[in-house]
């Protein structure tokens, strides 16, 4: 007969008065100080987010935790957290025996994402540097730029007519500059030099982008750079050719104007361009059970520092993004209930207290841990993951991952009794942009709490002030019956595969809407070369086509993929129906496969 712990006795005692044993100042206290200006946002690789670590592995303590890593309650892992511009960043043309070097940041600027590289190269003007097959329309369908640089324009044609089929003002996914790269690459370009459109904005200021505000994957691989109009403007008319006009005429009747200068302009060009890595630490503490399983607890705890690519108000980039809600309001969730567990009785099955660094970078804390767990994730019961649980809207809190854990829907039922919150149940939301989505790819049940988006995320205006912390208390009552019902349970929940909802057209390969579906859930980690799949939809092309989490794909339809960008761009290239050739590497080992592109549904 199974031995009965007196926590399992006491379970449903703690469960009806878990909602009232949350102070609402004592949450509001951490989140005050990890949303302070002392700590500047807390960004991935800044002294702020040391000092958040510092602080929740110092509560850790205080609650009776023990540390998992050799007597530490942290767990280091290195990432990139930015790029730098290094000293030799040079670009001088030649015309005909006139040579003229032109100033960094004032002339040009490479772009974080850019490849370092050192070459000299004729010009061609390839338009907008667009191949948009279902649109009718490439810029490179009559232009051989193998081995030289392209001159492109910003942006996509007809961008301010509503009635354009791109999206006029809307733009579309063709005029993201990281797809602009990848296309140069894909035609064999060596270098991307582009301009703002001024001929479509003449009311405009001609700005250069500010180095390292620019979203984009870690390296393009080509040198991508950003010049003054004026200037290639210029070399376009020593050309015989009027830029203006060439805009106006493709926005007419939506037919490239690509050409070759002539070869008395050549280029030298240098970008030195270098990826800065930080040790940055995830927080670990752990109280043990009368077994070897436990449930995890968990949140990230960095947020944006000074905004940079990542800020949604993008003329306030510099300024401290506190991120109160995003995500101080778990992280003080994770605090406050490894102090309420901790001073209680020893649970049947162990509790385990984690916070995540690198999540806005792509969940780089959570997706080093499953990899490298303290703990063997197989006798994980369930993570539950806390992300902006801190401005609950009209007693509204959304959960989802109910479906991914045979239990789950049953324990979450019985504790939403004694806590007043309305609950907006889904089953799926095992995968997302948060840190549970590294537990569902080593199929481990988990439960998302959230209370909602609003105006203020990844915006400066986050701030502490804002938190509801009564409702917050509600929501840490809500966690605390079920990861105290969960630890308590005879049987821990199976896990059940719940695939994501079908989602439009993007990086994952997968979801609903137009173009073709292949059925992919990236690992967003950047490795040096290819895109790492952290699991595959069920009943996908992928699937069919026998591909498996871990593979690593590094060609597509016989492009090479570097990065996300490479794999988003190659796969909307292609159309529902289509049959391609990938290559991955599983373990190491290269595999070729054949997917057959379905429609989204």
């Amino acid at each position: 007969m199974r031995k009965t712990s007196l926590f399992t006795v006491l379970a449903p005692l703690c469960l009806a008065a878990a909602a009232a044993d949350f102070e609402p100042e004592s949450y509001l206290r951490h989140i005050r100080f990890l949303a302070s200006e002392n700590l500047q946002g807390r960004g991935t690789g800044a002294p702020g987010l040391e000092k958040a670590a510092d602080y929740i592995a110092r509560q850790f303590r205080l609650s009776g935790l023990k540390p998992l890593n050799g007597g530490s309650y942290f767990q280091p892992l290195t990432v990139t957290v930015k790029a730098q511009l290094g000293p030799a960043n040079h670009l001088v043309s030649h015309i005909d025996a006139k040579k003229q070097a032109f100033k960094l940041t004032e002339d040009f600027v490479p772009l974080n994402f850019s490849d370092s590289s050192k070459l000299s190269c004729p010009v061609v003007f390839a338009g907008y540097g667009i191949t948009a097959r279902e649109l009718n329309y490439d810029d490179y369908a009559a232009a051989d730029v193998k081995g030289k640089c392209v001159l492109l324009l910003r942006y996509e044609p007809q961008e301010f007519d509503e009635k354009s089929v791109f999206a006029g003002k809307a733009y579309t996914e063709h005029a993201q500059l990281p797809s602009k790269a990848f296309n140069a690459r894909l035609h064999g370009a060596k270098a991307v030099l582009f301009i703002n459109n001024m001929a479509a904005r003449p009311s405009e200021t001609d700005k250069l982008e500010k180095f390292g505000t620019t979203a984009g994957p870690a390296n393009s691989g080509l040198p991508f750079v950003q010049l003054k109009a004026e200037i290639g403007e210029r070399w376009i008319k020593a050309a015989g050719r009027d830029l203006r006009e060439i805009v106006s005429q493709i926005d007419k009747d939506l037919k490239p104007r690509s050409f070759a200068l002539p070869d008395s302009l050549r280029l030298e060009l240098e970008t030195d361009v270098r990826q800065v890595r930080r040790q940055v630490r995830n927080v670990a503490g752990y109280l043990p059970g009368e077994t070897d399983e436990y449930v995890i607890i968990g949140a990230h705890y960095d947020h944006l520092g000074l905004g940079e690519q990542h800020s949604l108000a993008p003329s306030l980039a510099g300024k401290p993004h506190l991120g109160a809600d995003d995500n101080a309001s778990g992280t003080a969730g994770v605090i406050e209930l490894a102090s309420y567990f901790g001073s209680r009785t020893r649970p049947r099955r162990g509790l385990l207290f984690l916070a995540f660094a690198g999540e806005e970078l792509g969940l780089l804390g959570s997706s080093y841990y499953v990899n490298r767990p303290l703990l063997p994730l197989n006798k994980a019961a369930a993570m539950l993951n806390m992300d902006m649980i801190g401005r609950v809207q009209q007693g509204k809190l959304f959960v989802g991952g109910s479906g991914t854990g045979s239990t789950l829907k049953s324990v979450l039922g019985s504790v939403a009794t004694t806590v007043d919150l309305k609950l907006d149940l889904s089953e799926q939301s095992g995968y997302g942009s948060s840190d549970h989505t590294s537990f569902t790819t080593k199929e481990v049940p988990i439960l998302f709490f959230f209370s909602g988006l609003h105006a203020d995320y990844h915006k400066p205006s986050d701030t502490w002030d804002k938190i509801d912390s009564a409702q917050a208390a509600k929501v840490l009552g809500l966690v605390a019956g079920v990861a105290g019902a969960l630890a308590a349970a005879s049987d821990r929940p199976l896990y059940a595969r719940v695939d994501p909802p079908k989602m439009p057209a993007g990086a994952s390969g997968g979801g609903s809407g137009y173009g073709p579906y292949f059925g992919s859930i990236p690992d967003f980690t950047e490795i040096p070369n290819g895109v790492r799949f952290s699991d595959i939809r069920s009943g996908s092309p992928a699937a069919k086509a026998g591909l498996k989490g871990g593979d690593i794909l590094v060609e597509f339809d016989g492009k090479p993929i570097q990065n996300l960008y490479d794999y988003t761009f190659a796969l909307r290239s292609k159309k529902p129906g289509d049959t391609v050739k990938v290559k991955v590497l599983r373990e190491g080992k290269p595999l070729d496969a054949q997917v057959v592109l379905e429609q989204r549904q």
